[in-house]
């Protein structure tokens, strides 16, 4: 009978114990999820905080351009073909497949290549991606699509200046369902580092800066001056010249270590015993 009554209290403990462990482990799990959920909002607070827009930001027209040290620069121009005709004055069916050979021979010019040309829908509106590539952003004027902008790029002192200025538009928006709150936005990735800008925001991640002007604005023609000015070294170069100078001291630091420990060893094998 003891032993009987013995075993059942060891039961009665294990029993306990296990459920101590399961509920500490629903603790745990439930604390993670939290942890988790809490991680992301901070990411998306943060994200907003620096990096000037949000991270899903959209525009009903954006030029995203990724300038190069040496003036040639990659421009992805993301709009609804209702902007596209409005602002450039196009005549894009907007209620149609987009006619991607079409768009490419209005992109395409003397000073521009077309790269690959997307298309989605966004707010029942079509919308059309395209890349295009230039080797001096000086000459991206010529391009009639980009001709409401004027480019400058030249060397100041010990910096470089990008000044660009965004003119008139064609102005031909008519009754397609704008709500008023949409944004047009000019997206500037930078090689080096930047050492001023006229955003009235901050750098984003990657080296970006961001301009926005409501489309109502914009089909206006009202001006949008983007300027920057960055250093005269790539910041991918600066990197590789760090990384290169600590793994050379990291090296001779290990050589002198090697060194140190066998002149040690050497010494202890020749002293008398």
């Amino acid at each position: 009978m003891r032993l009987r009554a013995r075993a059942r209290r060891l039961n009665a403990k294990a029993a306990w114990f296990d459920g101590l462990t399961m509920s500490a482990h629903r603790v745990e799990r439930c604390a993670l999820r939290w942890l988790g959920v809490l991680f992301i909002v901070g990411l998306f607070v943060s994200s907003a905080a620096c990096g000037g827009a949000g991270l899903f930001r959209q525009y009903e027209y954006e030029e995203d351009i990724y300038l190069s040290l040496d003036g040639s620069a990659t421009v992805y121009v993301n709009t609804s073909v209702t902007a596209l005709n409005a602002l450039r004055g196009t005549s894009f069916d907007p209620n149609a497949r987009v006619d991607t050979a079409a768009i490419r021979g209005y992109y395409t010019s003397p000073v521009t290549r077309v790269g690959r040309i997307s298309q989605s829908r966004r707010n029942n509106r079509r919308f059309v991606h395209v890349r295009v590539d230039v080797d001096d952003i000086r000459r991206l004027s010529e391009a009639p699509p980009f001709a409401w902008s004027t480019y400058q790029y030249k060397p100041q002192g010990n910096l470089y200046v990008y000044l660009q200025t965004v003119g008139g538009a064609a102005g031909k928006a008519g009754q397609v369902g704008w709500t008023g709150r949409e944004l047009v936005g000019f997206r500037l990735h930078l090689p080096s580092k930047i050492r001023y800008h006229n955003t009235h925001g901050n750098v984003g991640r990657g080296n970006i800066l961001v301009w926005e002007q409501p489309l109502t604005d914009r089909v206006r023609g009202v001006p949008l001056t983007l300027e920057a000015r960055m250093d005269p070294q790539s910041i991918l170069y600066r990197t590789l010249w760090l990384f290169g100078v600590t793994f050379l001291a990291v090296a001779v630091a290990f050589a002198a270590l090697i060194w140190w420990i066998m002149r040690r060893g050497g010494k202890k094998s020749v002293e008398p015993t």
